[in-house]
């Protein structure tokens, strides 16, 4: 009978031990690969050459979950990792949505990434996430939202009047003040939306409109009115991460940065190129006076105000939210972002 040796036992145990702590996490988004989801490849990129193989992110376009259920799925454990909007269910993420206000004034994505940072750190805000068992690790930084739209453009706030829109959270609000018809159609459903003359016209960021092919169907796009944005946080399991060695965890973490800035790099050759798609396309640019957009930055203060009294009511700290959200964005703004 043959025995092995000490050496060949130890190998074989280090080789257990080694399967044993490898760690592969599933992350539900939607759609397909693009933009949005940039730094989500990049981070389980990172993770995964950084760690030598041993934490590995299994990335699903849909496969897991759809847009609006990925916040559920991460409460229960369904998977570690998630994107979702805020305006896809306001209720469960009450306090970051005071990043989803109309004409808060942000310009960059470099300014949005400093906001939502701020935001993200704060107790409140974190404090609402663990109810859903959810630790926010990083935004999704999108541009303000512009509207592609068939028939007449609009270019007026009057014109507006009427104008059924996909539009969610502040700038869904904010369109609806001026007589507009939101509604709040996943991204997924916004093109057969459009196409059937459900909507008039679909409010996103640029890289959506190419994504789910509302820029197929359009006549015009909104080339100034910058409404404002969605927030789109990446959340992670907290039980997950709890779980996780404390060498893997800093590589997580350490690896949201180097994401981020992949990221805001691959947006950057999509904007530059965003008028050659417009021209190819033969999409008429629609700019509104300054005087229409003036008029718009006044209708947006009462919802900022009404945001801030829900809040308070809700027992959310609403003023300090929106300040902390205006303070760093005029931090960001002197900072050159």
């Amino acid at each position: 009978m043959k025995y092995l040796s000490s050496a060949s036992i130890a190998a074989i145990s280090l080789a257990f031990a080694t399967e044993a702590l490898a760690v592969e996490w599933n992350v539900s988004v939607w759609g397909k690969r693009r933009e949005f989801t940039e730094h989500i490849e990049k981070i389980a990129e990172l993770v995964e050459e950084r760690s030598n193989g041993d934490f590995t992110m299994a990335i699903s376009y849909g496969g897991l979950s759809n847009e609006r259920e990925n916040l559920d799925g991460i409460s229960i454990g369904a998977f570690e990792m998630a994107q979702f909007c805020a305006g896809y269910h306001p209720d469960k993420n009450r306090a970051i949505t005071v990043l989803e206000l109309p004409l808060m004034g942000v310009e960059t994505l470099e300014q949005e990434v400093a906001v939502a940072r701020a935001i993200y750190a704060h107790p409140a805000v974190q404090d609402e996430m663990a109810q859903w068992n959810a630790r926010l690790m990083m935004t999704s930084p999108m541009p303000q939202y512009n509207l592609v739209g068939t028939g007449e453009p609009r270019a007026t706030v009057e014109s507006l009047d009427g104008l059924r829109v996909r539009a969610s959270g502040g700038i869904g609000e904010l369109l609806a003040a001026e007589g507009a018809v939101p509604t709040s159609v996943t991204a997924t459903e916004a093109y057969n939306a459009m196409e059937s003359g459900v909507v008039d016209a679909v409010s996103f960021a640029q890289h959506a409109h190419l994504s789910f092919r509302t820029i197929d169907v359009a006549d015009w796009w909104t080339e100034n009115l910058n409404p404002g944005t969605v927030n789109c946080p990446v959340v992670v399991n907290i039980d997950a991460y709890e779980a996780l060695s404390d060498e893997n965890k800093a590589i997580l973490e350490g690896a949201v940065d180097d994401a981020i800035q992949h990221y805001l790099d691959q947006y950057a050759l999509l904007l530059e190129d965003w008028d050659n798609v417009l021209e190819e396309k033969e999409i008429e640019k629609v700019r509104f006076s300054d005087e229409e957009l003036a008029r718009l930055a006044e209708e947006a203060q009462p919802i900022h105000e009404a945001w801030i009294a829900e809040m308070t009511a809700q027992g959310l700290p609403g003023q300090e939210l929106y300040d902390l959200a205006r303070s760093s964005l005029a931090e960001a703004k002197a900072a050159g972002k």
